[in-house]
Formats: structure tokens, sequence, C-alpha cells
């Protein structure tokens, strides 16, 4: 297995609003909230669903790595529901292993609400449900140790059984790589992320916003020195600047596309980071990584959801 993804199994439920929509029910634009059951139904009740698709940011990198002809796999705990069935089924058809056998929990599988604003911007409310209790014993130990990297989610991180998790996983793997995930996430487990980035993984993937905050920095000098520092591969996605990856001492960079006709940010990062993974787990060089991540991202924000066809 070249690589095994682990994350939050969500189904994602994509509609269109207008900006009015997240102002009335007091949500952050480009960000996510969790939020429980009632809630989520509540929200849903008056929108239209674009699409439905099993997402999760880690799923989306791993169907991308699929759709580039990767063995790739995917640990992910739904239940036995319809949306968990469906949600298998959608993994399978993309050519992923799945590595999990879902049973019947408490709690229903997540579901996040993807709200597509008309600057193309993505607003996300997650149901985590029974994802967010994915604890080590549903890890597949012999999954770990037979993927090359396993790719982790700083969104795994939210709650406390997740944690064991994440450090069982870590404990048996080959090469880990991880996404900061999102700048709340990074905000609510800054101590915990730092001491992953300096001392547990391998390659490390964040936006501009998420990099900045983790280290308390004010200028992007600072986040080139701290990668310098780290010894290990750090990669940021900077929007319309470009890409940039800091490998032990050297600085790569990558330039965005230009004139591309942006419908939905949704899936950018995820897209970006399977393209730059299959390039390194194919030996290309880091500059042909960035530009494969920027390649992929710049297909997918050009449609709508996390799914390039």
């Amino acid at each position: 297995m070249k690589i095994t993804g682990i994350g939050n199994a969500i189904v994602d439920v994509i509609c269109k609003v207008e900006d009015q929509f997240l102002k009335k029910n007091n949500l952050t634009k480009s960000n996510m909230k969790l939020i429980d059951e009632s809630e989520f139904k509540k929200l849903l009740g008056n929108l239209k669903i674009e699409e439905t698709i099993s997402g999760g940011s880690i799923a989306n990198s791993i169907v991308g790595l699929s759709q580039l002809g990767n063995k790739v796999g995917f640990i992910g705990k739904v239940s036995d529901d319809d949306l968990g069935q469906k949600y298998e089924q959608g993994l399978r058809k993309e050519n992923v292993q799945y590595f999990y056998n879902k049973k019947k929990e408490i709690l229903p599988t997540g579901t996040c609400l993807i709200l597509i604003t008309p600057d193309s911007e993505r607003t996300m409310c997650t149901f985590l449900g029974t994802a967010g209790k994915i604890n080590k014993t549903d890890i597949d130990i012999e999954a770990v140790k037979n993927s090359e990297i396993i790719f982790l989610e700083g969104y795994l991180w939210d709650e406390g059984e997740p944690k064991d998790a994440f450090n069982e996983t870590i404990k048996y793997s080959n090469k880990t790589a991880m996404s900061l995930s999102d700048k709340f996430c990074v905000d609510r487990h800054k101590k915990s992320f730092l001491e992953l980035v300096q001392n547990k993984l391998d390659i490390v993937f964040a936006n501009e916003q998420e990099i900045l905050e983790l280290i308390d920095a004010k200028s992007f000098e600072e986040v080139i020195s701290f990668g310098k520092k780290l010894n290990k591969t750090l990669v940021v996605t900077r929007s319309d600047k470009g890409s940039v990856a800091i490998n032990q001492n050297e600085v790569i960079e990558s330039e965005s596309k230009k004139n591309l006709k942006i419908v939905d940010l949704t899936g950018a990062g995820d897209l970006f980071a399977a393209g730059f993974l299959h390039g390194y787990i194919n030996e290309k060089s880091i500059k042909e990584s960035l530009d494969k991540g920027t390649e992929m991202a710049s297909k997918i924000i050009q449609k709508i959801g996390a799914r390039l066809d």
C-alpha cells in the first residue's frame, strides 16, 4: 500500500447559500463549526442539496491519490446505518481500500454541511457523529505497518479517544504526514500540534493562516525560518501566492495558476495534498510535487465539491 489515510469519515452534503444565511445562523465564513444533530437538521431544513459525497478532508485526498493511479487505503469510523453503507460504497467505487469493519454504533455516521456562498468560499458545519469517536482499537495496525506513508488530519485530534488512535498510529507508521486542517483547530490544540510537528511528523501540510497561527508568527519570513529549523518537509499553500515547500534547508516555490473560473474552494487543500503526495511517493522532485498539487487544486476549485470526475 502506498498511502493509507486516517480521518473523520464524514458524508459531505453540499448546498449553495447567500451570505445572509451565514449571518442569520451566526456562522463564520470559510471556517468549520462543530454542531449537534438537531442543529444539523435545522440548518438543512430550508436548503436544496446539490451533491452528497463520501467526504472528510483526508478521504478527499485519498480519493484524489487513487484517481492518480496510486494504491491507497482509508480508515475512518462510520456506523452500520444507511449513510455508513453509502460512505463505504462511495470509497470502494473510487478504488480505495476501506480498512474498517463497521458495526451499529450509538451515534450515527457523521455528516458535514458544506455551504457555498456566491464568492465560492465554503463554510462547514460538521456533526461528527460516530466519526469523532474513533479509538485505537479501530485502527488496523497491519494496514498502518504495510503503508509507505500514513496521512492524518488535524480535525481528528478534536475529541478524547482519537488522540490515542493518533499516537498508536504514529508509533507503527513508516512515515507520517499530517494536515493541520483548520485555523480554529490549530488554535484549540496549539501545544499538541506544535509537539507533533516538531517531534513526530515527517511531512506537514498547512495553509498560510494555519502555520502563522501555530507558531505565533507575524510574517512569512518567520515561517521560512521555522521550517528550516524543523529539518522535515513543511508544505504551505498561500492561495493566489502559490505554494512553498521547506525541505530541510531548501525553500522551493510553485506559482498558482492564473485566470481560473473559481466555482467552489471545497477540497482545494485536500486535492493539493493528494497531488503533492503523488509526486513524493513516486519519487518526483519537491518542485514537481508542488506543481502537481497546484494542478490538482486548480482543477477542483473549478467545479462543485471535492471530487474530480
